[in-house]
């Protein structure tokens, strides 16, 4: 069986590129392969991030690796949190933490300016190739307060646009079903763009 390696620990993320590569490729996370040195995510922009983090795994491992650089951007913060997102708060990774500063910072904010976008960067990295980038945004808007469950990071708290959303019946990412988040989200965009050259690349494997 063909296999990509996801360079990430994130189980939300492994599983929603399994859904979309299908039961005919084997995703492998950073948890299947021998442990390297992944090193820090120090880019000005997400596709610096992205590329740097895909072509350390693919040198490091051997297998063709896929890295993302995902996050928040803020219209009311010009673009903020952006590459920063994970850490907000300064804890890597505390989303109770991230979203309650986010709304503290935007607090006085009115709804017609509470506009934001989910990007992902998406690099595609196969050994003694160079790397391959997308791009994917999802527009919306920051709630009030958080909602929803099935998701992590700011999904409680991001609207879709109502163009993406039949009805625009208010729902946050979280509250979406799995289905519809990777047929709407930014990384399902991403992993739409760059599928046609993971697949390509894949046909060295068979």
């Amino acid at each position: 069986m063909s296999r990509v390696l996801l360079a990430t620990r994130n189980r939300e993320k492994l599983a929603e590129l399994q859904r979309m590569l299908g039961h005919s490729v084997q995703v492998l996370g950073l948890a299947d392969v021998a442990v390297f040195e992944v090193g820090p995510e120090t880019g000005a922009t997400f596709e610096e991030n992205a590329i740097a983090k895909a072509v350390r795994a693919a040198r490091a491992t051997g297998e063709i690796a896929l890295a993302d650089d995902s996050g928040l951007a803020v219209d009311a913060l010009n673009g903020m949190p952006g590459v920063l997102s994970a850490r907000w708060s300064g804890r890597h990774g505390d989303d109770t933490a991230n979203n309650a500063l986010l709304l503290a910072q935007i607090a006085d904010v009115p709804a017609d300016r509470r506009g934001a976008a989910f990007v992902c960067a998406l690099a595609l990295a196969v050994p003694g190739a160079p790397a391959t980038v997308v791009r994917g945004e999802w527009r919306g808007r920051i709630r009030l307060d958080p909602a929803g469950t099935n998701g992590f990071g700011y999904d409680p708290l991001f609207v879709p646009a109502e163009s993406d959303v039949p009805g625009g019946d208010g729902r946050s990412s979280a509250q979406l079903a799995s289905q519809e988040k990777d047929a709407l989200s930014h990384r399902g965009r991403a992993i739409r763009l760059i599928l046609p050259e993971v697949r390509r690349s894949l046909v060295g494997q068979e």
